[in-house]
């Protein structure tokens, strides 16, 4: 069969495989192409952004886990009907399983496919020796043909004509430093698709910046000098045996289990299922007739609360698995099924905990399987491989092993029961799926979930499913008076429109933050080099969370969510240091563990309002550990006393924004204040062209001599209405704690929020931020006039 194809290779990780290969991918999609997109190795996460990028599914191509004869029958089956297929390599192009000889590395699938490779190679640091690394990857293997080469992270043209009077292949594309678009990290690489939001953008993004700086049409030709190949493309349907009455498999899905092979899918399909995903974050009960229950991999650890609350499913599982329904639980799915995770319960099926560990397990092992059991037979061998930094802090009692590796019994099983931390693929293992297919044909469906039963009184609102992503724009809504959000309610001056205007008019080019950076380091003394310009507080806290590999972060609540938010999306465990209500929430320097490489803090603290000494900040300082100070509000305390804004001490960040003291919360604009080295990094990983055209010009307004007098007569207008708001409450007998911003956190009582809410009036839900409970709520200052309806509705309630 003829299929134009080329493998993205590189010398080792991090030269830029999944920028170019995704890029590519999705600029050929954008030619009209049909691309299709695989990926060497059992990797779950790139083959979701080449989903994103081709349109269909991402596919892996791995001879460890399903065998070298059937590498290139998979490979045209992924592709069928497509013009070209775009194969991201592994590692570095030789490197496979380790102590096999390059076994299940990119140079095997290229060999096994017949496929050419273009290197991507970062050249930030080399010159010639880049003609000497590409010629030795290019002679190393001569069944592995290199035809191409895309230099990534290129600087001057000089070097770039260095580099390429060394090599004796061909330059097909050459990406400038300036440009590269990094991939947001997590313990385990990078996010997947599934849990990013704006992850459609960032490939639309990616395949514009290689569809300016590649070749397409070299790499085009170099794709249809692969020869044809002389096998069948891989049928699922001669894999299995349908079986009767299309029994429903509920396949769990959604941002808490993102790892699937595509193909397990299928040869369930083919098997007479009928395969239905569900969501175990939101979905209430498994899908209706469900006669099997698949669980794969993901990170349920990021989402462990959330998972621990949808206790209506968890009961269902729980009560179903129990009962002998087909349960087959991979990696994410047997943490699904244990008694507690990171000490949030979880389904209590297996009898056993497990926590997140600083240790990374990562194998490659052939298993063994350790008894008869719903998908295997004693002795019988499987390929997998595990990706894990759980573990189990007890052992599972009373269960048969799964699988045996290497003297290791892992995992449970029985007669309807498959449970552990290998993966699989099962197209390498076809019997599998047959196996699963008939023991759903003959279970039994599980009962439907009974509704729940209305009460009788009501009952204070439940807490939102995700409370560290709610925010006060969700309280609001048609005809409320809004005390939910903290946007200053004054219309915005007329020269921050002017500003806003002239921003629109150049958005016809794209944006350049190099203003702004100017403007607000001479506000704040500082060097240009130490600015960050970001789309506001929000895109700085997920640059921090995705900037290092943190070893221990503290986050110190209560305080805004979002920081702990962005952190548990990059993959990070998050430990929480609590402000004491008996000290007025005020933060105690001595609380944070010594060991602690990343601290974040607000000040002044949304929602408590507490302003905290800068010298109390300042303790926090230590060796080797970053200190991130949010003062979104700062601009609203006169004087902005206690800002640490203008000190240029190591290890400490200050973010910053415009968005709430210049009623612009659709503008997203803001900032970070640090070292060079620490802007570097965290600019390293901002996405080009963030920060909009009219967000640049209103950071530069906003910091005009106009800006600084109107910004210190909003401030004195704040600490007035505050006094006179926080009387009004007193007066009626509602406890307010101490604030120095534009908000006060109030202990209006149980039930006292909704009934506002029910007469007209948002406040903000507290119960949201780790600390605080529903008897508190946030409410924003708001001048007199308009709290006297607060007051008027409290009185009608009371």
């Amino acid at each position: 069969m003829s299929l134009p194809r080329v493998v993205i290779g590189a010398p080792g990780t991090g030269q830029g495989k999944t920028t170019v290969a995704t890029g590519l991918m999705a600029a050929l999609r954008s030619r009209g192409l049909a691309v299709s997109g695989h990926k060497v190795g059992p990797d779950y996460i790139d083959p979701g952004y080449h989903a994103l990028a081709t349109g269909r599914p991402g596919r892996n191509l791995d001879p460890h886990l399903v065998g070298e004869e059937r590498v290139a029958p998979l490979l045209l089956h992924g592709a069928r009907g497509a013009d070209v297929a775009v194969v991201e390599g592994v590692m570095g192009l030789h490197d496979g399983r380790i102590g096999a000889d390059g076994f299940a590395s990119t140079a095997h699938v290229a060999r096994l496919t017949r496929t050419p490779v273009v290197l991507v190679v970062d050249i930030a640091r080399m010159s010639r020796s880049v003609g000497a690394v590409v010629a030795g990857m290019a002679a190393y293997d001569p069944a592995v043909e290199v035809v191409g080469v895309v230099l990534n992270r290129a600087g001057s043209a000089r070097n770039v004509t260095e580099v390429t009077r060394s090599l004796g292949i061909p330059v097909v594309g050459v990406l400038p430093r300036d440009e590269a678009i990094s991939s947001p990290s997590r313990h385990l690489g990078l996010v997947p698709v599934g849990e990013r939001d704006g992850a459609a953008e960032v490939v639309a993004r990616l395949g514009e910046q290689v569809a300016g700086h590649v070749d397409l049409d070299a790499v085009l030709a170099l794709a249809a000098s692969a020869p044809d190949l002389d096998v069948a493309p891989w049928d699922p349907a001669a894999e299995v045996r349908p079986v009767a009455g299309e029994p429903v498999v509920a396949v769990a899905a959604g941002r808490a289990f993102t790892f699937a092979y595509a193909e397990t899918a299928e040869l369930l399909t083919a098997a007479g299922c009928r395969v239905v995903p569900f969501d175990p974050l939101t979905d209430r009960a498994l899908p209706d007739g469900t006669q099997a229950l698949l669980l794969g991999g993901g990170f349920p650890e990021v989402h462990v609360r959330q998972l621990g609350r949808n206790a209506p499913l968890l009961a269902q599982v729980r009560e179903a698995v129990v009962a002998g329904l087909p349960t087959v639980a991979e990696c994410a799915g047997l943490l699904y099924l244990l008694d507690a995770l990171d000490g949030t319960p979880m389904a209590g099926v297996v009898g056993a905990d497990a926590a997140m560990t600083h240790r990374l397990t990562l194998r490659y092992p052939v298993a063994g399987a350790a008894s008869d059991n719903l998908l295997s037979r004693a002795g019988e061998e499987v390929r997998g491989h595990e990706f894990h930094r759980t573990a189990l802090t007890r052992p599972a009692r009373g269960w048969t092993p799964a699988w045996e590796i290497d003297g290791e019994l892992i995992g449970v099983a029985s007669s309807t029961l498959h449970a552990s931390y290998l993966h699989l693929h099962w197209a390498g293992s076809p019997v599998l799926a047959q196996r699963f297919a008939d023991a759903a044909a003959a279970a039994s469906p599980v009962a439907a979930a009974s509704p729940p039963v209305a009460p009788v009184v009501a009952v204070v609102e439940q807490p939102p499913v995700e409370p560290l992503q709610h925010h006060g724009d969700r309280e609001t809504g048609p005809g409320l008076v809004d005390f939910a959000v903290n946007v200053h309610p004054e219309p915005r001056p007329a020269w921050l429109e002017a500003a806003l205007l002239d921003g629109v008019r150049d958005s016809v080019r794209y944006p350049d933050p190099a203003p702004a950076r100017a403007a607000i380091a001479e506000l704040h003394r500082r060097r240009t080099d130490e600015v960050l310009v970001t789309a506001g507080a929000a895109e700085a806290f997920e640059l921090v969370a995705r900037w290092k590999q943190w070893r221990h972060v503290v986050v110190v609540h209560p305080q805004f969510t979002e920081p702990h938010a962005a952190l548990e999306r990059a993959g990070h465990r998050v430990t929480v240091v609590p402000c004491r209500a008996e000290d007025g929430y005020r933060l105690d320097p001595d609380a944070v563990p010594d060991d602690a490489d990343l601290v974040v803090l607000g000040n002044p603290t949304n929602p408590t309002g507490v302003l905290h000494p800068a010298a109390d900040v300042l303790r926090l300082r230590r060796p080797k550990r970053v200190v991130v100070v949010d003062e979104a509000f700062m601009d609203t305390v006169v004087g902005e006393r206690e800002s640490l804004a203008r000190d240029r001490r190591r290890g400490l960040l200050v973010i910053r924004s415009l968005t709430k003291h210049w009623s612009m919360p659709g503008i997203r604009a803001g900032y970070v204040l640090g070292s060079e080295r620490s802007i570097a990094g965290l600019a390293a990983r901002q996405v080009p062209w963030s920060v909009s055209a009219p967000a640049i010009t209103a950071a530069v307004a906003c910091t005009a001599p106009a800006a600084l007098a109107e910004a210190t007569r909003r401030a004195e207008r704040i600490t007035t209405w505050r006094s006179k708001l926080v009387a009004g409450l007193e007066e009626r007998g509602v406890e307010v704690l101490p604030s120095e911003t534009s908000f006060v956190l109030a202990r209006l009582g149980l039930g006292t929020r909704e009934a506002l809410r029910e007469r007209g009036v948002a406040v903000r839900r507290a119960d949201t931020f780790p600390g605080l409970d529903a008897t508190w709520a946030r409410i924003a200052v708001r001048p007199p006039e308009t709290c006297a309806r607060l007051f008027a509705e409290l009185d009608a309630i009371s």
